[in-house]
């Protein structure tokens, strides 16, 4: 079974996440920030990380750079799910080392077919 981390600093986002995930017989960790979601990640690697941008402490940017850099496992699939839909905020966080990028608000098909791709590639 996979785990998937959330990190965003909304709870209602990180607990629809959770239960559309969930669902799809996924195990979910959560995470509010950037450095939490750090202290998770070198505990114990998800198999993806779903993570927002707009976050206090570290910023969804600067954790998909940590983890593709630093992180023990730097090819674990980062998908970024944003309320930022600017053209030039998907090429950024693509630059960053993003696999994928969808925003808010999404579908609930939209974001299980792209975690499933991801988990299906990063195998």
């Amino acid at each position: 079974m996979s785990t998937v981390l959330i990190v965003d600093d909304s709870q209602t986002l990180r607990e629809m996440l959770s239960k559309i995930l969930q669902k799809q017989g996924l195990t979910v960790i959560e995470a509010t920030n950037g450095l939490e979601a750090k202290e998770k990640i070198q505990q114990s690697p998800p198999d993806l990380v779903i993570l927002d941008i707009v976050m206090p402490q570290m910023n969804g940017y600067e954790l998909c750079r940590w983890i593709r850099t630093d992180a023990k496992n730097p090819n674990v699939p980062v998908l970024i799910c944003s309320t930022k839909s600017e053209e030039f905020d998907r090429y950024w966080g693509m630059k960053q080392g993003a696999d994928a990028y969808i925003t808010k608000p999404f579908h609930p098909l939209e974001l299980v077919q792209t975690v499933k791709q991801l988990l299906r590639g990063s195998q």
